[in-house]
């Protein structure tokens, strides 16, 4: 057996225990992906980001649920690149970063905010049965149909597909009971990892959406703060263009994890000289250091914290 340095690094909040807990492995080279994935059963936050070196980019990172490795993760790659800044590994600047998805680039400013390019976005409009998802969703078909006359559902994405559902208050948000095992065959339908739900009702007057994830199909039932859907949601409100706004903006701020008593923000901004960026971004407070003992390769060991 081997150890390694781990952390758990709490991703879009300066707060200690809130927004999103990411598991970060700085140093994962020659780690096998079922060493990878007991890691992040182990380590049981929504995902874990495992660094390690790239002959393509300036590093590589591969994310890992508790249960199935994922193409892309917002949050643990906002959490890894604050984690790695705030130990003096990286400088603030410009760093290239391969990933499932493609070679990705992320930006750290000098006060450890982390922005991160997505992958080129695509919106496509879904024809939805109302009633199916509001019963995933566990609320009343209103407060769905009162919003999507305007702005329809979508599916979403800058790198992790989503299904993008708008409703018409916070309250109607904060009231969702959701039903997974539906949520989860939505998800499959849709060809999704889950389902952002999120209004224009917010709790600060500086904020463009509040929204919550669920994404049961990947092993979260509900992610505190999610970046790569906070992402996705922005290419959304791009595509809508004046459907959702007046005067549609570039620079976003999406509340999520408030429900959860995990509150975090994530800013976003869309770049469009002919096509179209997405950016997300936020800051990241590290919680918990120390190693992890990793079984040998292909073995059932139990993994030690």
């Amino acid at each position: 057996m081997q150890s390694r340095s781990m952390a758990l690094v709490d991703a879009f909040t300066t707060d200690p225990l809130s927004g999103n807990a990411a598991g970060v492995i700085p140093d994962a080279d020659g780690l096998s992906d079922a060493q990878c994935q007991a890691v992040a059963r182990e380590l049981a936050v929504s995902e874990t980001a495992f660094v390690s070196s790239s002959t393509e980019a300036d590093r590589q990172i591969r994310y890992f649920t508790p249960t199935q490795a994922v193409d892309l993760c917002g949050h643990a790659t906002i959490a890894a690149h604050a984690f790695l800044h705030d130990e003096g590994q990286l400088n603030a600047g410009s760093h290239s970063l391969e990933t499932a998805v493609g070679t990705l680039q992320i930006e750290i400013e000098a006060d450890g905010t982390v922005w991160m390019t997505q992958d080129s976005p695509t919106v496509v409009q879904q024809t939805i049965d109302y009633e199916r998802l509001a019963e995933a969703l566990g609320c009343e078909i209103s407060t769905l149909q009162d919003v999507g006359a305007d702005i329809p559902v979508a599916r979403a994405s800058t790198g992790l597909p989503v299904l993008v559902v708008p409703i018409n208050f916070l309250e109607s948000l904060g009231g969702l009971q959701p039903d997974f095992g539906a949520i989860e065959a939505l998800s499959d339908d849709y060809d999704v990892a889950g389902i952002y739900a999120f209004t224009f009702d917010t709790l600060s007057t500086d904020s463009t959406a509040h929204g919550r994830f669920f994404a049961p199909a990947v092993g979260v039932d509900e992610d505190p703060v999610t970046g790569t859907a906070s992402g996705a949601c922005a290419a959304y409100f791009h595509a809508a263009g004046s459907a959702a706004f007046d005067d549609p903006p570039t620079d976003l701020t999406f509340e999520q994890g408030d429900f959860l008593d995990r509150a975090g923000r994530v800013r976003a901004q869309i770049e469009d000289d002919g096509s179209t960026r997405v950016r997300v971004g936020g800051q990241a407070v590290t919680t918990v250091e120390g190693t992890i003992t990793i079984p040998d390769d292909e073995t059932d060991d139990i993994i030690e914290a």
